[in-house]
């Protein structure tokens, strides 16, 4: 395991005459950075840009874990494989499709790489005015009617846990001749669960982004770029991310990957039974709000749900999704992760305990009752 032998390393009489400048000297740097663990691509530690050894055993781990043919580390978020997956598989001048109100990235990659962009525009439900799933109707006519669309680009799960209908799409997608790339940078933790939607690597996709920090345990920035079919460009994916990625890759989030993906393979099953099982009991003790209304799903709109992503709705309350969240920070002391007019989200995990559930729902229930 890498965290292990950063911690072995950390503890010989090794002196660093080499990067990072803080030479691990924790006296001048005060306050439990992980001084220890910040190592560049010395001797016996493998290197990300060729990886041989350790990184390269953590990438088979993930193509394992999540059954992709080759997984790529991902040190710079989720956004640099979207940059790389589409740069890999598009020449300037090609047309990409992608979901309105997509992730910033992937405009970003057009005009990086000199791409036409359209969209396709999931409709908005209007009981919650969250986005619904993207109709695969809606993905067919554009490519009918752009025939010069090289890649299409969806957004799986949304912010809001809203997950489309990827094996159609991606059926759609491949007899039109393109390819489709899916941002599941908030599905890192599906697959693992019935209980939860299907993994899109496991859908049809040819290429899938994740971040492994937004739902499963591990640092800020700790991503996942899967190869999951012939048609996707391994070399050119591989090329991409060897220019856009950072040379000087953090050992500290690479050990956290590493940890993360082995966590999963040897625990999974008793922390997502633990997972639903505290989710449940959350659902269960708000079911009976009055005024506020959690989001479920309902509508025929959506394809599928990720019950993990806590929206709650604030149309028949008397303050809207943004005071909501100012609410639960200020007199609950709980930090919400997004907030429009219309509803706030709460991310939870399976690093969530039933206590913080318990206190997300009693804190929910009293403001409901306050409406």
């Amino acid at each position: 395991m890498l965290y292990e032998k950063l911690e072995k390393y950390a503890k010989s009489d090794v002196y660093p005459m080499h990067m990072p400048g803080h030479k691990r000297n924790a006296e001048l740097l005060p306050g439990g950075f992980p001084l220890s663990f910040d190592i560049t691509e010395i001797s016996d530690f493998d290197d990300l840009k060729d990886p041989q050894g350790d990184l390269l055993e953590t990438a088979k781990l993930a193509a394992e874990i999540y059954h992709s043919k080759q997984a790529f580390l991902l040190v710079n978020g989720s956004t640099v494989g979207i940059l790389a997956g589409i740069g890999a598989h598009t020449k300037c001048g090609d047309t990409i499709l992608a979901t309105h109100g997509c992730h910033w990235s992937i405009s970003n990659a057009a005009e990086l790489f000199g791409l036409n962009i359209t969209y396709a525009t999931p409709k908005t439900d209007p009981d919650t005015g969250v986005p619904c799933s993207i109709s695969p109707r809606v993905v067919e006519q554009a490519l009918e009617e752009n025939r010069s669309i090289k890649l299409v680009v969806i957004t799986s799960p949304s912010y809001e846990g809203v997950v489309s209908d990827i094996e159609t799409i991606a059926d759609i997608t491949h007899k039109q001749g393109a390819l489709l790339l899916v941002d599941s940078a908030h599905g890192a933790h599906l697959g693992f669960s019935e209980k939860f939607p299907k993994n899109p690597i496991t859908q049809g996709a040819d290429i899938v982004v994740m971040s492994l920090h937004k739902t499963l345990p591990a640092l800020t920035q700790c991503s996942l770029l899967h190869i999951c079919s012939d048609r996707a460009d391994m070399a050119q994916t591989k090329k991409m991310l060897y220019i856009l990625q950072t040379s000087s890759p953090s050992y500290v989030l690479m050990a956290s990957i590493d940890y993360c993906l082995r966590l999963l393979k040897s625990d999974s099953k008793r922390l997502f039974d633990e997972y639903e099982k505290n989710l449940s009991d959350f659902y269960a003790s708000v079911r009976n709000l009055r005024n506020l209304t959690i989001l479920r799903g309902n509508s025929p709109e959506f394809f599928d749900l990720d019950l993990g992503k806590i929206v709650i709705v604030t149309k028949n309350a008397a303050l809207c999704g943004k005071e909501l969240m100012s609410t639960f920070r200020e007199k609950y002391s709980i930090e919400l992760e997004k907030a429009t007019e219309e509803y706030t989200i709460a991310m939870t995990s399976i690093c969530d305990s039933k206590e913080g559930l318990t206190r997300l729902a009693a804190a929910l229930c009293e403001i409901d009752a306050s409406q």
